[in-house]
């Protein structure tokens, strides 16, 4: 028999392995950077495209978080602008924590349809009890990991958990972007 994990540790687990991957991307960049600057007129260019790079990232958000935010916040930050880089983050912030009560929604509107219930007694059954397990902290994962935040919150839509808890749960989204837009400004610098 497989052994329970529980809360914590699946928090703590799912969180060192989005540090981790955070870390990846990081060094990736601070080892390309001078590959980078060649591009950086081009990068500015794109930065500059201010609508069409947040039309992006909403769209990203609302379907599963595709694009990582990280990518947006190094285009930012290679533009040396602090006060620009901050608005843009907090863009991104409202934009995601939007999309995340978006995702909820949908996940609780889905529920209710027959495909739902089609996918569920074929697919998700078997997880039917983790969901309810771990419904919110699997939100407070996907808000602070780069496990897919919207598909958390739709999961947590489709098994009718608290709303009034989610969005507090969500709060913790605004957090991980103001860290890891801190990280994502000054660690480049840290090696230059």
């Amino acid at each position: 028999m497989e052994k329970e994990e529980s809360k914590s540790s699946f928090l703590w687990k799912n969180l060192l392995r989005g540090l981790a991957w955070f870390g990846v991307i990081i060094t990736a960049y601070i080892f390309a950077r001078e590959d980078i600057r060649v591009y950086q007129l081009e990068i500015n260019q794109i930065g500059n495209q201010l609508p069409l790079l947040l039309a992006i990232f909403t769209v990203s958000e609302i379907i599963f978080g595709i694009i990582p935010p990280e990518l947006f916040m190094l285009i930012w930050q290679s533009k040396g602008n602090p006060s620009e880089y901050v608005l843009n983050l907090s863009y991104l912030t409202l934009i995601s924590y939007a999309a995340g009560v978006i995702g909820y929604y949908i996940g609780r509107y889905f529920s209710l349809t027959r495909l739902y219930q089609q996918i569920s007694e074929r697919y998700l059954k078997q997880y039917d009890e983790k969901l309810k397990k771990y419904g919110l902290y699997l939100v407070l994962v996907g808000a602070v990991t780069p496990v897919p935040f919207s598909a958390t919150c739709m999961l947590a839509g489709s098994v009718n958990s608290s709303f009034r808890d989610f969005l507090l749960v969500c709060i913790s989204r605004i957090l991980r972007f103001a860290v890891y837009g801190w990280m994502v400004w000054t660690f480049p610098s840290w090696f230059s």
